[in-house]
């Protein structure tokens, strides 16, 4: 393209780009370029003049030339496919006629901050330092899949298709909020992905991508009711996933996932009525956060995932919960396992005793001895309604008795009861010996001990013989104390068993 051929505009940024130059076409910063339709000649650049510069041979001897614009009306097609550009390229607060191409393109910077756009076609993108769409209105796709960005990627206050419409054109309905506004599958970030108040309108995809330090989704709004909101399968990533007052309208999945740091949803909101809004299954994370969070619309997965510690407030909860094969070395905050143990009865599959173990463990952990018994006492007790009728009366009698072997003292409770009513009793009103003056001096204390005890014998019971009500007292002891026994020695063994 020949230099005369250029319009005013055109021929600022020519002559500035050797130099590196910034050229700003904005009457005040403040401008909005979703307003760029309507800015005329004085400040409208086609995108073949930005193509032939970029491209070209214009750069100035000794100096670092780049290509820096402010607030200009880009007309026509950038088609930058399998380019390579070794200039940085700095189009901010611009309105983009047409989307841009630049698949399989390989550059050094790209920032189109506080811009409009009508989409962005950028898979396979390459890209040396770093790649910003920060406040950017976009209202179509963009599409990073399998882009590879040396440095970090930039999408603050960026808001990504329309609350009205699908990103397709069609009414926004399930099937467009299945479609991906965001994409980002396997891409595969250095550093950091700076996305802090970032509003998507359809699904946010990052299934399979690696991100070498964080992602910050604080305060970010991801729209899609009726489909998954955040699909982030299998992605890596090397520190944290920050997303301090989230706001998920659909499923948020980050099945498979690692992220040996932390997931921080404080204060986040997740709303999936009748689906599931939160699916963190098959995950290895160092810590999960959901603390201060409004109850979830919608049902928790998280089967078979690994946690060094799970921060859950009783209320967080939903309804409906998968927890089969979670584990979790640490529970917090720490709270009376009474606030516990009703998210267990929540579970989907119905009672599983791995979930039981796992939180008596987390008290064992924190050295809550008292609660880890009380949890797999109520266990237990769970694991009775799942049987068969018939033979749930002796895990009441087991229960009543000594708590499965988790309340010992209760037997102890019993003995002295029952102890104090055959002494009375007898006291009152001694039996007769059997052979008289044979029998050792009656004592009401150990001879209803003779009873009570089936093994220790102290030779009273042998010698006296009561009659009438005396004689069915002595009966209810003898039962007494065996079922006693019996249940004290069941309780005995099964706490032997788990130790």
């Amino acid at each position: 393209m020949e230099i005369n051929d250029l319009t005013p505009a055109e021929r600022r940024v020519w002559e500035a780009f050797p130099r590196g130059e910034g050229v700003d076409f904005r009457e005040h910063p403040d401008e909005d370029a979703a307003d760029g339709a309507s800015w005329g000649a004085e400040r409208t650049l086609r995108a073949e003049v930005l193509t032939a510069l970029l491209l070209g041979r214009n750069t100035g001897e000794g100096l670092v030339s780049g290509l820096t614009v402010k607030g200009a009306r880009i007309t026509g097609k950038i088609d930058w496919t399998y380019a390579t550009i070794e200039h940085g390229i700095r189009l901010q607060a611009c309105w983009f006629e047409r989307t841009p191409v630049l698949y399989g393109a390989q550059l050094r910077a790209l920032v189109l901050s506080d811009s409009a756009l009508r989409g962005l076609r950028a898979a396979n993108l390459r890209v040396e330092l770093v790649l910003r769409l920060s406040g950017c209105r976009i209202t179509g796709r963009v599409r990073l899949q399998g882009a590879r960005i040396s440095g970090g990627l930039f999408l603050e206050q960026a808001v990504i298709g329309t609350p009205d419409r699908a990103v397709t054109g069609t009414p926004d309905t399930a099937e467009a909020a299945a479609e991906p506004a965001l994409q980002l599958n396997h891409a595969d970030i250095a550093t950091d992905v700076i996305a802090m108040e970032l509003t998507v309108h359809g699904q946010t995809r990052l299934n399979g991508a690696t991100v070498g330090g964080q992602v910050q989704l604080d305060e970010a709004r991801l729209h899609a009711p009726g489909g998954i909101a955040l699909h982030a399968e299998t992605l890596t990533v090397g520190t944290d996933l920050r997303a301090h007052r989230l706001d998920a309208r659909g499923m948020v999945n980050l099945t498979g996932s690692r992220i040996p740091g932390q997931v921080i949803f404080t204060r986040a909101r997740f709303h999936a009525p009748g689906e599931t809004a939160l699916r963190a299954s098959s995950c290895t994370i160092g810590e999960l956060w959901l603390n201060r969070c409004e109850p979830v619309q919608g049902a928790v997965n998280l089967r078979r995932s690994t946690l060094d510690l799970l921060y859950v407030e009783p209320g967080t909860w939903p309804d409906r919960i998968r927890i089969a094969g979670l584990t979790y070395r640490t529970l917090s905050p720490h709270l009376p396992p009474e606030e516990r143990l009703p998210a267990l009865e929540r579970e989907e599959f119905g009672y599983l005793p791995y979930s039981y173990e796992q939180l008596a463990a987390a008290y064992r952990t924190a050295g809550d001895e008292a609660a880890a018994r009380t949890v797999q006492l109520a266990k237990l007790r769970r694991h009775r309604s799942t049987l068969p009728r018939h033979t749930r009366p002796w895990g009441v009698l087991q229960d009543a008795t000594v708590g499965y072997g988790f309340r010992p003292l209760r037997a102890a409770g019993w003995l002295l009861a029952l102890l104090l009513t055959g002494s009375l009793a007898y006291g009152l009103r001694p039996p007769p010996p059997l052979k008289a003056g044979e029998a050792p001096e009656f004592n009401p204390v150990f001879y209803t001990l003779d009873l009570l005890l089936p093994i220790i014998g102290f030779g009273q019971e042998q010698a006296f013989a009561p009659r009438g009500w005396g004689q069915w007292l002595s009966y209810l002891l003898i039962v007494t104390g065996w079922i006693l026994a019996t249940t004290t020695a069941a309780g005995v063994s099964r706490s032997l068993q788990r130790q």
